[in-house]
């Protein structure tokens, strides 16, 4: 029996002790390496050459979809990506017929995409994962921008997620993404703020930010994105500093690498 190769990637240490203790079932699978987060995957794609790899999609710094980018689509092994409950996730992988495990999934799930997993490393589908990849990464924002329609094509309409899914204990809250006042990154996580009520997603603020609609989320600091139609004033709060203030009365600060995109975003909405 032909030996398979894996690498897990994920940052929490018991999903990657679940992982194991799922592969440990296939005496044909080795796990060649473990990845905490999506630097050290790069590395050690490039230096083990797995044949499969477990891919968490959200991790800090360096995402799921970070890896590919970085990695290169047609030098990618193949994949089984790995995600909490994410409607958006699910849809762009259902769309590209990539495989995905959403967590907490069942030993039989995980033995349906390993099988097919196998079958497509036999049949020697490289090419075909490459042409799927960087369609996923096209339609999740995560690839380079997409050229201008010719004449007399429709401009392409991008999708973005109309809910967030948190998890809050056992339970999934989905939070409508009109209702945020806005975003800030809390160490390897990003914090919601809706009206008096905050939720904490285990994502990076750049990966949330590829996923939101930029007509109407703005980054006006490097830990903060705030929703345009919250926005009441923009003054200055001190010779130097710049500050929004939402319709909550929230003050914010707004870098001054930013300004300048914030001033032309807010006469845009205007």
């Amino acid at each position: 029996m032909a030996e398979l190769s894996v690498l897990l990637v994920d940052d929490e240490p018991l999903a990657r002790r679940g992982l194991r203790q799922a592969l440990a079932r296939h005496p044909d699978v080795t796990v060649c390496g473990e990845c905490r987060d999506g630097r050290e995957a790069v590395d050690a794609i490039h230096t083990l050459k797995p044949s499969l790899v477990l891919l968490d999609v959200q991790m800090p710094e360096l995402d799921g979809f970070g890896v590919i980018r970085e990695v290169g689509v047609t030098r990618m092994p193949a994949i089984i990506f790995i995600t909490a409950f994410d409607t958006f996730a699910v849809r762009a992988f259902d769309m590209h017929a990539v495989d995905y495990l959403v967590k907490p999934f069942a030993d039989e799930r995980f033995d349906e995409a390993l099988s097919r997993a196998r079958q497509r490393l036999r049949q020697g589908e490289a090419v075909e994962l490459g042409r799927k990849l960087a369609a996923l990464l096209a339609d999740t924002g995560h690839s380079a921008p997409v050229a201008s329609p010719t004449e007399g094509e429709s401009p392409r309409q991008d999708e973005h997620p109309s809910r967030l899914v948190v998890k809050v204990g056992a339970r999934s809250v989905l939070v409508p993404v009109t209702d945020i006042d806005w975003i800030g990154a809390d160490d390897y996580c990003v914090t919601l703020h809706v009206g008096d009520k905050e939720h904490v997603l285990r994502e990076s603020l750049a990966s949330l930010e590829a996923r939101l609609d930029a007509e109407r989320f703005v980054r006006i600091h490097r830990s903060v994105i705030v929703n345009v139609e919250r926005i009441r004033e923009l003054h200055h709060d001190s010779a130097t500093e710049w500050v929004v203030v939402l319709n909550t009365g929230q003050r914010l600060r707004v870098s001054r690498s930013r300004r300048e995109e914030l001033e032309r975003r807010l006469g845009r909405a205007r």
